[in-house]
C-alpha cells in the first residue's frame, strides 16, 4: 500500500511542508552548508579523546543535568570575547542552536501564540515555530536584504507577536543588523505586548562588528543565541547555547528533556573550549577568504550581498537553480536557498574557493539574464 505523510493524521499546519535539509552529494568541493572546512587540530582531537575517556568511566550514570561546568566555561568564553560580563546563571546549552530555539518557542510560543522573523532568513525559525504549534509571521526586508525598520516596527505593532527573531549576521544573505535596529525592535515588541526578542548570532565570530551581547543589560526579554558549529568547527558536535537573564534560563528548563545533554557532548564541548585561541585563528583565515570571494565575484561581474558571515550570497540570475546545476556539473556544490535570483557559497579553503571561482568565471554569461550557457566539456 502506498502511504504518504498526508495519509497520516498529522497536524494541519504540517501538511504540504518539506523538512529542512541541504543536498549531501559526493562532489570534490562542498560549499553549501556553512561548515568550517578545517579539521580540528590534532592537539584538540587528543584532548577530546582524553575527556571522553574520562566521561566513559561514568556512563552508567546520568550526565550533569544542568551542565554547570560547561555553562561556566561558555560564560567565560562570552565574557572574554565580548567584554560583557556573562555569568553561569545567564547561560543555557542544548543540542545545537536549533534545540535552543525549540526550547524558547516551547516556553514562550505555542498554540495561540505567534512568532515573527524577517525573511529571507534562517528557515528553521519558521519550521520550529510550526513544530511547536506557534503561528509564524513573515516580516519584511528591504531590497538590499537589510531589515526595513519602519516596516518591521509596523509589523510588530500590527501582529503583536510573542517572539521576535532577529538574525545577525543573517542567513542566507550574510547581512548584519545594527544594534540600533535591534534596540528599536525590542522597544516596539515591548510596546505591543511583553514579547521575547531572540537575536540569533550563529555567525557572529565572522562579523566585522561586535556581538550584541551588551544589549542584554537591563533587557530581561532579550536573548542571544549562539552555536559551536561554525566558528568552533564543530558541526558534528551539535552544541548550541544562549545568553539571557537568569529568569529566562530558569524558564527554558521547564521544557527541557531530562538529561538532554549527554556526558560525551559535554566532555567534547569542554575540550573545544580549551582551544578557543587556536580555533579562532581559523576564523580569521575564513574571514580573509570570504572577503576574497566577495572581491573576486564583484570583479567577475556578479552582484554580491554585503556579508558578515562565513558565506556569500551572489547573483543575480533569471534561473538560479539552473546556474546551481551548472556549478555542480563542475564539481562544486553551493546552496540554492530559494531566494529568487541568488545563490549562496560558503567560504572554504583557498583551494576550494579557487575551484568555485573557476566555475563561476565560466558561467558569468548567466548574470542578469538567460543567455545560452557555455558548452559543457566533453568527457
Amino acid at each position: 500500500m502506498n502511504l504518504g505523510i498526508d495519509d497520516l493524521p498529522v497536524r494541519e499546519e504540517l501538511r504540504g511542508k518539506s523538512p529542512y535539509g541541504a543536498p549531501q552529494l559526493d562532489v570534490p568541493v562542498r560549499l553549501n552548508t556553512n561548515e568550517n572546512p578545517y579539521p580540528l587540530p590534532e592537539a584538540l582531537v587528543e584532548r577530546i579523546a582524553e575527556r571522553v575517556r574520562e566521561a566513559a568511566r561514568n556512563l552508567n550514570r546520568y550526565p550533569d543535568r544542568d551542565a554547570v561546568e560547561l555553562r561556566t566555561r561558555l560564560a567565560k568564553y562570552l565574557t572574554d570575547t565580548s567584554g560583557y560580563e556573562v555569568g553561569t546563571a545567564n547561560v543555557w546549552a542544548a543540542n545545537g542552536s536549533n534545540e535552543v530555539i525549540q526550547q524558547l518557542l516551547q516556553t514562550f510560543g505555542g498554540p495561540g501564540r505567534t512568532a515573527i522573523g524577517f525573511e529571507p532568513s534562517y528557515s528553521m525559525h519558521g519550521l520550529i515555530a510550526r513544530g511547536t504549534g506557534t503561528g509564524w509571521i513573515s516580516g519584511p526586508r528591504g531590497e538590499d536584504f537589510t531589515i526595513d525598520l519602519p516596516a518591521a516596527e509596523k509589523a510588530v505593532a500590527e501582529h503583536r507577536p510573542d517572539v521576535v527573531f532577529i538574525t545577525t549576521p543573517n542567513n542566507p544573505t550574510g547581512t548584519a543588523v545594527p544594534a540600533e535596529t535591534v534596540l528599536a525592535l525590542y522597544e516596539a515588541a515591548q510596546a505591543a505586548k511583553p514579547s521575547m526578542v531572540v537575536v540569533d548570532e550563529a555567525y557572529i565570530e565572522f562579523s566585522h562588528g561586535d556581538s550584541l551581547l551588551p544589549l542584554l543589560e537591563g533587557r530581561p526579554n532579550l536573548v542571544v543565541s549562539r552555536t559551536m558549529s561554525k566558528a568552533f568547527g564543530a558541526a558534528g558536535l551539535r552544541l548550541g547555547y544562549l545568553a539571557a537573564h537568569p529568569a529566562v534560563v530558569d524558564a527554558v528548563q521547564l521544557v527541557r528533556l531530562p538529561y538532554h545533554l549527554s556526558a560525551v557532548t559535554q566532555a567534547t564541548a569542554l575540550a573545544a573550549l580549551e582551544h578557543t585561541d587556536t580555533l579562532l585563528k581559523y576564523v580569521e583565515q575564513l574571514k580573509s577568504e570570504r572577503d576574497r570571494l566577495v572581491g573576486e565575484l564583484l570583479a567577475i561581474g556578479y552582484e554580491v550581498t554585503a556579508s558578515d558571515a562565513n558565506f556569500v550570497q551572489f547573483g543575480r540570475f533569471a534561473d538560479s537553480h539552473e546556474v546551481w546545476q551548472h556549478i555542480l556539473d563542475r564539481g562544486v556544490l553551493v546552496r540554492d536557498n530559494g531566494v529568487p535570483g541568488w545563490l549562496r557559497v560558503t567560504a572554504g579553503t583557498p583551494e576550494e574557493n579557487d575551484a568555485f571561482l573557476d566555475a563561476v568565471r565560466e558561467l558569468k554569461c548567466f548574470v542578469g539574464g538567460t543567455p545560452t550557457p557555455p558548452k559543457e566539456q566533453s568527457s
